[in-house]
């Protein structure tokens, strides 16, 4: 016996070579677990796998409900400018009816003073508004602390962020 042979019991020289199946998982180590590197490999692919299905299936839902939302703004906006319309009729209207008890300029003066005193009332509202925004200050807290939790994201002494990889240069001209 040679010892090279890897057939068991040994067989003929003569015997024709079959094929064989491993009959063990090469993914098993010797003790017939798996290896750890063998299960990152798999966790990891795993994850990407999900995470891919997962972006897939929130892009198709997300295609589903953008285009529900674009008719449903397009139909609001056709809305919004017949609004718009129907109320410049509503004015002229006004307009006309007061008419019947004030001189046709009057009329419509008055009509233009409650546009007017209407539309700075809306800016006075808007303004006292857009002043109480604040700043996000509970994201921008969490953000600030993100250097505390990520490695290796200390700030530097010239006021930018240190990288972890790369060490400092030497000047080969100082020795």
């Amino acid at each position: 016996m040679s010892g090279k042979q890897d057939t068991w019991p040994p067989q003929p020289a003569d015997a024709p070579r079959v094929p064989s199946i491993p009959m063990s998982d090469a993914n098993l180590g010797k003790d017939g677990e798996p290896t750890i590197g063998n299960l990152v490999k798999d966790a990891s692919a795993n994850v990407s796998t999900l995470l891919r299905a997962e972006v897939a299936l929130a892009k198709a839902e997300l295609v589903k409900e953008a285009k529900k939302a674009g008719a449903g703004t397009g139909l609001i906006v056709g809305a919004a400018v017949l609004l718009l319309y129907a109320s410049l009729f509503f004015f002229v209207f006004l307009g006309f009816l007061l008419d019947l008890w004030l001189p046709t300029w009057a009329a419509f003066g008055i009509v233009f003073l409650i546009l007017l005193v209407v539309s700075i009332v809306a800016i006075i509202i808007g303004y006292v508004l857009f002043r109480k925004l604040r700043k996000p200050e509970k994201t921008i807290e969490s953000l600030s602390e993100i250097s505390s939790v990520v490695p290796g994201r200390e700030k530097s002494p010239t006021g930018g962020v240190a990288h972890p990889q790369i060490p400092p240069a030497n000047d080969p001209m100082s020795r």
